[in-house]
C-alpha cells in the first residue's frame, strides 16, 4: 500500500470550489486500502478542503458568496501581498480532512463531496492524500 499520494489540482478563478471527490477516491482505490482512514491535506495557506454538497452546486456557490461577505476582500488588512482574505478563509475552513474509508471508497453521505476551496486563484494546488489502515 502506498501510504501517500500527491494530487495536482488547477483552479480557474480567484475564489472557487473544485470537486476532487473522484480524484481522492481514485487515490484510495490505487492505494489498496479497503478500510481505514483517509486524510486530505492542502499544502497552501490560501486554500482549504471541505466536505459539502456536490449534487446542487448552488450550495457551494452560496457558501462561497456568504464567506466573502463575512470576510471581505478589502478590509484594511496589513498583509502587503493583498491576499489576507484568502489566508483568513483558509484558516477558518481548514487545510485538512479525515474521512473514513469503507470498501475501497470514501465513506461519504449520499450528497457529500470533497471540495478544494480556492481563495487566491487561479493557481495550481497540491493536495496530499494519505492513508491509515484499520487496525484490528
Amino acid at each position: 500500500m502506498d501510504p501517500m499520494v500527491e494530487l495536482q489540482i488547477t483552479t480557474g478563478e480567484r475564489i472557487a470550489a473544485v470537486d476532487i471527490t473522484s480524484q481522492v477516491n481514485g487515490a484510495v482505490q490505487e492505494s489498496g486500502l479497503v478500510e481505514g482512514l483517509c486524510n486530505i491535506f492542502v499544502r497552501h495557506t490560501t486554500a482549504a478542503v471541505i466536505v459539502s454538497e456536490n449534487w446542487d452546486l448552488d450550495v457551494v456557490r452560496d457558501l462561497l458568496a456568504h464567506l466573502q461577505k463575512l470576510v471581505p476582500q478589502q478590509a484594511g488588512y496589513r498583509h502587503a501581498e493583498g491576499n489576507s482574505q484568502a489566508h483568513i478563509l483558509s484558516a477558518l475552513l481548514g487545510t485538512s480532512l479525515n474521512i473514513p474509508v469503507k470498501e475501497r471508497r470514501l465513506w461519504l453521505g449520499r450528497w457529500q463531496g470533497v471540495m478544494l476551496a480556492e481563495f487566491d486563484g487561479p493557481r495550481r494546488r497540491s493536495v496530499v492524500v494519505s492513508f491509515s489502515p484499520k487496525v484490528r
